[in-house]
């Protein structure tokens, strides 16, 4: 028998009799997951608690919490998906050097195999959050054929 979208939620098995599902909870679908407030964290960014990581990376007139995954600029969140954190993340850990394509690919796509367009438009995403090469703003330098460099000082 197949569970079509004609039964009706009494007709159907209840997850949490399945032992592997015994430990989840849904309502209605979704998942009660807590992840953290992101305003929450900006407001207290200046009283850490003391596991949280104490690194942060400034840039221009960018700050890092790579703990946190959260750029900011001044008190202002920069909206950004992980992957392009995680590229400036690596490039941050070496700045004024030279990064592959496949060093940033291995690093930020561990054991998945993705297309070079993939990291183009993660490396565009962070390009447009940064406001780099408008204004006099410089932090990615692209060696053609061979990699990308993070030109920017950091704090």
């Amino acid at each position: 028998m197949t569970i079509s979208e004609s039964t009706t939620p009494s007709e159907r098995l209840p997850l949490v009799e399945a032992p592997a599902l015994a430990g989840f909870h849904s309502d209605e679908g979704r998942c009660d997951l807590q992840s953290p407030d992101k305003e929450q964290l900006l407001l207290n960014k200046g009283s850490k608690p003391a596991h949280a990581a104490t690194s942060e990376i400034s840039f221009g007139p960018f700050c890092l919490l790579p703990a946190q995954l959260l750029l900011l600029e001044g008190n202002k969140l920069v909206p950004l998906g992980s992957r392009a954190l995680h590229i400036l993340m690596v490039w941050l850990e070496r700045p004024g050097e030279l990064v592959t394509r496949q060093e940033l690919m291995a690093r930020v796509w561990p054991n998945l195999c993705v297309e070079r367009a993939t990291l183009t438009v993660h490396i565009s995403a962070l390009r447009r959050a940064l406001r780099d090469g408008r204004d006099g703003n410089r932090f990615i330098v692209n060696i053609r054929g061979r990699g990308y460099c993070f030109v920017t000082p950091t704090r």
